[in-house]
């Protein structure tokens, strides 16, 4: 159960102090699952959340949730599940409660306008990593490019943006496929870790 427990207040307490969306989320949950508990390694970050961005839901929910099976298995994709969706959960009930009141508060709105640009910051920073991570060459740097115009300017799902360099990926690789890394995931008392075996 400790290890159960480490999961869940991991994701709880990313999504109680982070605001502005599941891109702000991930620079943090890079940091706690990645770098401090290293429970995946880098490269599987990142593709986990190309897959992540390519399926129904918010980014930061289906992240969690892969973490949690990656772990633990389902039980491990419940408690990621929950301790992320729980502080918005918690907090909706909160703000929907006294929703009223609070949308006329100058003080409220001011808060608000003041976390702006913090979230700003954290979606930088998050495009900043990545980018660092996927070890861009000139080809797959014009792909990232070609893509983020076609997203921006012509309002193409990004599911189907990942699809297309999926397929592009496979028929033509622009890069060698990196080594795998083994995580750092401490044994349950009585189980063994879902990890997949190469």
């Amino acid at each position: 159960m400790g290890f159960y427990f480490e999961l869940f207040m991991v994701f709880f307490r990313i999504g109680i102090f982070t605001l502005g969306g599941g891109y702000a989320m991930l620079p943090l949950i890079e940091r706690e699952v990645v770098e401090k508990k290293k429970w995946i390694g880098g490269e599987d970050f990142l593709n986990v959340l190309a897959i992540a961005q390519s399926l129904p839901g918010p980014i930061a929910v289906n992240t969690a949730v892969f973490v949690g099976y990656k772990t633990r298995g389902l039980r491990g994709s419940l408690v990621g599940l929950l301790g992320t969706v729980l502080p918005s959960f918690i907090c909706m009930i909160i703000i929907a409660a006294f929703f009223v009141t609070m949308r006329e508060n100058p003080h409220v709105a001011a808060v608000f306008t003041g976390i702006r640009p913090a979230v700003a910051a954290l979606i930088l920073a998050s495009v900043y990593s990545l980018a660092k991570k996927a070890r861009l060459n000139w080809k797959t740097g014009l792909l990232a490019l070609a893509a983020a115009v076609l997203v921006w300017l012509g309002g193409v799902s990004p599911a189907w943006i990942v699809l297309a360099l999926a397929c592009i990926g496979a028929m033509f690789p622009v890069s060698k496929p990196p080594e795998p890394t083994k995580p750092d995931i401490p044994a349950a008392d009585g189980e063994q870790p879902a990890l997949a075996e190469d």
